[in-house]
Parts: C-alpha cells; sequence; structure tokens
C-alpha cells in the first residue's frame, strides 16, 4: 500500500486536486490526504507541534480502521510538509519509503544558510533525515524560489538510504508536477513498491 500524505502552506490546495488523478490513473494507489491544524477544513493552531499530533492521528487511524503497517506506508511530504513528514517517518522502525517534495533542511534555515541547528528552530529536518531508516525519494526544482535547492540536495545527501533523486531544471516552488519528468521519474519508482488496497471506507477519507 502507497499512503500519500500530501501537506503544502494552504492545506488541500491545488496539488492535491492535481495529484489525486494521478494517484487514481496512473499509479493505482491507495492514498489519504489531509489538512493538518489551522489549515483548509482543520480546526485549532498552525503550529509545529500540532503538525506531528495531526501526522500521528492520521497514521493511528489508518492502523485501527484500515489494518495499515508502517511496512506499507510511503509518506509524501511537500514543502512545510516534509517537517511532519519527516517526525514521522524518524519515529517508525521501518515505514516503504519517504518522498521530500520541495523539502525544507529547517525553517531557520530557509531564510538564512545558518550551519548549526539553534533549539528555538522548527522543523528541524536536517538533524530527522538521518534517523529514517527506508529509501527516500527528493524532488526539488533547480529555480526553486521559496526553497533553495540546496535544501533538497543536502537532504538527499544525509539519507541513509537514497532513492535516485530529481532535480527538475527549471522548476520552482509549486509547479513541479505540471514537468513532464515529474510524472516519468515517480512511475519508475513506484514500479519497485507492490500497491495495495485499503480494507475499508472511513468518512472523509480518500480512496482509491
Amino acid at each position: 500500500m502507497f499512503e500519500h500524505k500530501a501537506f503544502h502552506e494552504n492545506g488541500f490546495n491545488s496539488v492535491c486536486l492535481r495529484f489525486t488523478p494521478m494517484c487514481l490513473t496512473i499509479f493505482q494507489l491507495s492514498y489519504e490526504f489531509y489538512d493538518y491544524s489551522g489549515y483548509g477544513g482543520s480546526s485549532g493552531k498552525p503550529t509545529e507541534l500540532n503538525t506531528y499530533y495531526d501526522i500521528e492521528a492520521v497514521y493511528n487511524c489508518l492502523k485501527k480502521e484500515y489494518g495499515v503497517t508502517q511496512e506499507d506506508l510511503i509518506i509524501y511530504g511537500q514543502s512545510v510538509g516534509s517537517g511532519p513528514t519527516l517526525h514521522l517517518a524518524s519515529r517508525l522502525q521501518r515505514p516503504r519509503g519517504v518522498v521530500l517534495h520541495s523539502a525544507i533542511l529547517s525553517g531557520i534555515r530557509v531564510l538564512y544558510p545558518v550551519k548549526m541547528t539553534f533549539w528555538f528552530d522548527i522543523f528541524k529536518n536536517i538533524d530527522k533525515i538521518r534517523r529514517v531508516n527506508c529509501p527516500v525519494l527528493v524532488i526539488h526544482g533547480t529555480d526553486d524560489e521559496v526553497v533553495d535547492w540546496y535544501h533538497g540536495k543536502r537532504l538527499w545527501e544525509l539519507s541513509k538510504e537514497k532513492y535516485e533523486p530529481l532535480w527538475v531544471k527549471g522548476g520552482g516552488h509549486c509547479n513541479l508536477e505540471t514537468y513532464p519528468e515529474y510524472i516519468k521519474h515517480l512511475q519508475e519508482e513506484t514500479k519497485h513498491n507492490k500497491c495495495l488496497r485499503l480494507k475499508k471506507k472511513v468518512a472523509g477519507s480518500k480512496k482509491e
């Protein structure tokens, strides 16, 4: 089973809507989208800690309602969503895989290329990526105007297990899925992961 966790600054947005038909028609995946606290249709405040609670709650729901195991799970995080994605991935013993799409090294590093991690930094992906025990696929645009391409490159370098990265030449921060090589690369990588189907449908879930 391939579970797609989609995060973005605007919650459940056009990226998710564009990705959904790809899941259905190209990759034939079961997937789960959700908004973290304070975004889209979700209540609460959009804090770093709440995003961690949110992804843990979704994972626990998948385990209880669908019978999903961590070995079934591929976690997909975009932009700021790479924070909760790597939080969960670093806490699981062996998920099937992680996809980091326009990911950040940490919150402060988006603004300043600091060499050390400060205690008050947020989404410290640069530290958590070292604790992820599964293959990691990194996708990043070379002309990303929000999160410099270096973030993706460094996360890929720090990964224990690496899929071949996708550096989209000329790609920005929010348009990588419009490039043909995005689809082609994901197709090639997902061939290595046998897709299972959700066993049970729950209200509000997105299902294959």
